[in-house]
């Protein structure tokens, strides 16, 4: 691909799995959709470091799954600008179009991280594991909600 980032939309055109991307800077969570789309189910995360390394093993990861499409988080402000976070978000999508042949999308993940973080105090997940699991949790919140706005 050339490092175009897609519509969302372009990935009705798509069959098989999606992969969802909680892009960060120290971790960086993932997710993989069931074949048929309808449920997101986290599978991890990733710490390689640097925005280059992340890139190469989030492909690297596509590829190993087969998935069709990957959807990476975009962190808008609450006011819908984008910032610096936003930038560099689009700057690793754009990295990921240009090293695979499957549409890579954005999803708005406004407030992704608090309902992850609300959803592990109401289960009591606390201390180190905390960490990788909100990354992880984060990852599946913004694959849920992209397959629900393809289904609709």
């Amino acid at each position: 691909m050339d490092g175009t980032v897609s519509d969302l939309l372009a990935l009705k055109s798509t069959v098989g799995r999606v992969m969802g991307v909680d892009f960060g800077d120290t971790r960086t969570g993932l997710a993989l959709s069931d074949p048929g789309r309808i449920l997101a189910s986290g599978i991890g995360y990733i710490s390689p470091g640097g925005i280059e390394r992340t890139a190469a093993k989030v492909v690297e990861l596509a590829v190993e799954h087969k998935v069709a499409a990957i959807v990476v988080g975009l962190p808008r402000n609450m006011d819908g600008s984008e910032g610096a976070r936003a930038a560099r978000c689009l700057e690793f999508a754009g990295m990921l179009s240009a090293r695979l042949a499957i549409p890579v999308a954005m999803m708005d993940e406004r407030l992704t991280t608090m309902s992850a973080a609300r959803y592990l105090n109401e289960t009591n997940t606390r201390g180190r594991s905390r960490k990788g699991v909100i990354d992880t949790l984060s990852a599946q919140i913004i694959l849920q909600n992209a397959l629900d706005r393809l289904k609709a």
